[in-house]
């Protein structure tokens, strides 16, 4: 039985009738552009093949039941009118902030029987809670009527994460899994929210994309997060721009000089401002054809990660290390930090040696045995049935 299959019978047994829909929204990797995005930066996406899918039916009672199949669980029965901003510290928080959300912004939502599963791997940088988000609330979108653009939608379930949830992410991980297309990563500038589509076929070139989850896990909501943002919101202050993504590649050194002593403050200034250059080299070394040559600029950017912005671990540099001197193009983490997942691009010749060499570093070290898999550039949320 397929996952549709699943979750509409689950559904049924759970409810005792049939959804009125069932719908998907994929979790992500990051190739480029970490930490930029509350910095008004640029980042650059892609969806993966796994997904979180919900079952859902309108009620018009008030009313929320939530379920999902990888908790063991009952229904948990909320009322809309009692949806208060970090009251829930429960995976239910996700789908409740977004119902909390949609309401605040004065949209019609009397209700909802949800039943939701997921196959994006939770804790790994992938953005399994973006997945829970978008697809409830394109899911609502649809049964309501709002009629709300994709990017709306992920504003809305940014804002469910920030305010109901109270993890003060950035806009990426709801856009990638709201806007992207199958076979491309998306280009996109997290202050307009413009978007690009980059095709990014690597099968065709002769390359692989792995993801080496570390099984370190991580929670976004816990404090360096934060601690970071704010001291880019004080590096942002100090130089008297709205946003790091203001300070121009070219102007970097200058800007550095000028925040002193501020050492902690300049680490993290230097860190965005040469991401997002590191972004828009990716674009156009992508554009161009050159897309082995973005493998050092994943190096450079897994550098910048460990040792200006400090979030990185033992294990994801194990990975980074040993993945490239196994020959791959290039490797770094990917993600919030302290823990989940990097990602290692390779010849596909390569995949296996590398696969091995980085299992094998992590049983020499101690480490629990890491899951790696491979990235495919897949679609973004859509309705399936």
């Amino acid at each position: 039985m397929g996952a549709e299959q699943q979750v509409r019978a689950d559904f049924v047994a759970l409810y005792g009738a049939e959804p009125e829909g069932v719908w998907a929204a994929p979790g992500r990797v990051n190739l480029i552009g970490e930490h930029t995005d509350y910095n008004d930066g640029f980042v650059m996406p892609f969806a993966l093949p796994h997904t979180a899918t919900a079952a859902v039916s309108r009620r018009t009672d008030g009313r929320l039941r939530l379920h999902s199949a990888d908790i063991e669980d009952g229904v948990a029965e909320l009322r809309l009118d009692d949806l208060t901003p970090e009251s829930d510290r429960a995976w239910t928080a996700y789908p409740a902030g977004v119902v909390w959300a949609l309401r605040e912004a004065g949209h019609p939502v009397t209700g909802a029987d949800i039943h939701l599963t997921s196959t994006v791997p939770s804790g790994a940088g992938l953005s399994s809670s973006a997945a829970l988000e978008v697809v409830v609330a394109l899911a609502l979108n649809d049964l309501f009527e709002l009629g709300l653009p994709r990017w709306q939608l992920a504003r809305l379930c940014q804002r469910a994460e920030n305010v109901y949830v109270g993890a003060p992410t950035g806009i990426m991980d709801q856009t990638a899994s709201a806007c992207c297309e199958a076979g491309h990563a998306l280009f996109l500038d997290t202050r307009d929210l413009s978007q690009k589509q980059i095709p990014f076929d690597l099968a065709a070139e002769g390359m692989r994309l792995l993801v080496v989850d570390t099984q370190v896990k991580h929670a976004h909501s816990d404090g360096e997060y934060g601690k970071r943002r704010a001291g880019c919101e004080k590096g942002a202050a100090l130089l008297g721009v709205d946003a790091l993504r203001d300070i121009a590649y070219a102007d970097l050194e200058a800007a550095l000089e000028r925040l002193g002593d501020e050492e902690e403050v300049r680490r993290l200034v230097r860190h965005v401002v040469t991401e997002d250059q590191r972004v828009e080299r990716v674009v156009s070394l992508l554009k161009s054809g050159e897309t082995r040559a973005i493998g050092p600029v994943l190096v450079e950017g897994h550098a910048s990660l460990r040792d200006d912005f400090r979030i990185s671990c033992p294990e994801l540099d194990l990975v980074v290390d040993t993945a490239l001197a196994g020959g791959a193009l290039g490797a770094r983490m990917t993600g919030g930090g302290f823990g989940g997942s990097a990602i290692v691009l390779a010849e596909t010749a390569d995949v296996d040696t590398i696969t091995k060499a980085v299992e094998e570093a992590f049983a020499a070290a101690g480490f629990t045995a890491p899951r790696v898999f491979e990235a495919v550039p897949s679609a973004g949320a859509r309705r399936l049935a």
